[in-house]
């Protein structure tokens, strides 16, 4: 460690030096420039604020700290001038209802393009619940967040790989138009495809397909598959190294992790992740124990993942991409309960699992807190009739929950999920994969045209 005192609004800082130019664009600029600066041990940063200057300390050491308004204002100054990418993806994943004005506003003042891009695709998702408040921003930054295409609830059913000769109409993706209240097609998914047992995870607005099944013996399905919304087409992609179905599939950041599964009946522990840009898989750090479709979820930029335990106890678990290493976070015990799936929300982690034994069919939700590592059962039970709480998925502050029946809507509350509203059912039975795309209109065109002619090849 090489010690560098940093003085900001005349706090002295203590810091170290090489974590300052690992994370710091101008502090590496700084001391690799040969100036005067670059041999010593004390700094003076003018024009910055000692409050955001803490906060990017406190960050760049492995902190993620939430965030006030005044705060927000200093980060993201800090974030901007400092050049420190690791805070602006903490800012970010800190993006909520109540601070994405603050963080756009901030973002386009600063330059901070990540940012203020990532905070303008919030908005356009929420923009009815904003009202007013949106009227606010000046007019260019108005104009930016109506410019980008709101994301978009889809859902495809379980099918499985189908001969060409048998026409199949069911074998379709579809996306709820919210407006009409009704659900379109985006086409058929390709024939070879499967999405029995498979994993489904979205990353950069595209949907993949990893494993899946066919037929009642399980047999393994051997292609992958990828839907790229913006082109409205499907492609093939390689496999994991290690076959399987029932397998858990997460998006980040470039890449795809594929969790546990199972092969000819036989649970796996191996985890793999694919790299997009060099289209290659590889294995990572093995599960603690073989395990079929294991929930994960994502949170602060972090990847989390439920395992069961003997004697009724779930335990979570991070997977650090950056170290491939796998934390145990927390756990918990629950009578009686199984079943269970996991989202995340900014800072919490929520859990359902089916309610008491004689009643199997209501779900009760329980709350992991990753900043005050502490559990809280939500107050109330929810309907869980044909699997409508394990199929979740959240954008802004707002669960869709879908079944057969309806879409049921939720608000995300402190102590609470509150039904806000219900849309339509998605009638298709069995299991349910359900996502958010960005669906440009050009997309869904070329869908309602694909759609009159459903068994038009994709690929």
């Amino acid at each position: 460690m090489t010690k560098l005192d940093v003085t900001v609004e005349e706090t002295v800082f203590a810091t170290d030096k090489d974590l300052l130019m690992e994370h710091s664009e101008y502090f590496r600029a700084l001391f690799q420039s040969g100036m005067r600066e670059s041999t010593q041990d004390k700094i003076l940063l003018r024009n910055l604020g000692a409050m955001g200057f803490l906060i990017t300390l406190r960050v760049i050491a492995g902190e993620r700290p939430l965030l006030s308004r005044e705060e927000i204002l200093q980060a993201v100054e800090c974030a901007a001038f400092l050049q420190v990418e690791l805070l602006s993806k903490h800012l970010i994943n800190l993006i909520g209802y109540e601070n994405c004005l603050v963080m756009y506003e901030a973002a386009a003042t600063y330059g901070l393009l990540d940012l203020f891009h990532a905070a303008a695709l919030y908005i356009r998702d929420i923009y009815e619940q904003l009202e007013e408040d949106i009227n606010c921003l000046p007019a260019e930054l108005l104009q930016y967040v109506n410019s980008l295409t709101p994301s978009t609830f889809v859902a495809v059913g379980a099918h499985t790989p189908t001969l060409e000769f048998l026409e199949d109409t069911s074998r379709t993706m579809c996306f709820l138009n919210e407006q009409e209240n009704q659900w379109e097609s985006l086409g058929c998914i390709p024939d070879n495809a499967s999405t029995f047992l498979a994993g489904v995870a979205i990353l950069n607005n595209k949907v993949f397909i990893v494993g899946g099944a066919r037929g009642a013996n399980k047999q393994v399905v051997e292609r992958s598959f990828c839907y790229d919304a913006d082109s409205h087409s499907w492609s093939e992609f390689a496999c994991p190294h290690q076959l399987r179905y029932e397998v858990t599939l997460v998006g980040h950041e470039g890449h795809l992790y594929a969790f546990g599964g199972e092969y000819e009946r036989v649970p796996l522990a191996f985890v793999e992740k694919y790299s997009l840009s060099s289209q290659t898989w590889s294995f990572g750090k093995e599960l603690p124990q073989p395990t079929a479709g294991p929930p994960a979820a994502k949170a602060m930029g972090r990847i989390f993942i439920c395992l069961w335990k003997p004697q009724e106890t779930t335990v979570i678990y991070e997977y650090d991409t950056g170290k491939d290493d796998l934390i145990n976070i927390s756990s918990i015990r629950r009578p009686q309960s199984y079943g269970h799936c996991m989202v995340g929300h900014r800072d919490n982690l929520y859990i359902m699992r089916n309610g008491p034994s004689d009643d199997f069919l209501r779900c009760t939700l329980e709350n992991f807190n990753l900043s005050t590592q502490q559990w809280t059962t939500l107050s109330g039970q929810y309907v869980n009739s044909k699997g409508a709480l394990f199929t979740s998925v959240i954008r802004g502050d707002m669960v869709f929950a879908l079944n057969r029946m309806m879409t049921l809507l939720y608000k995300v509350g402190t102590h609470s999920w509150r039904p806000i509203k219900e849309k339509a059912g998605f009638n298709k039975g069995g299991q349910l994969h359900t996502f958010f795309l960005r669906l440009p209109m050009k997309t869904k065109l070329m869908a309602s045209k694909l759609y009159k002619n459903p068994h038009q090849s994709f690929l």
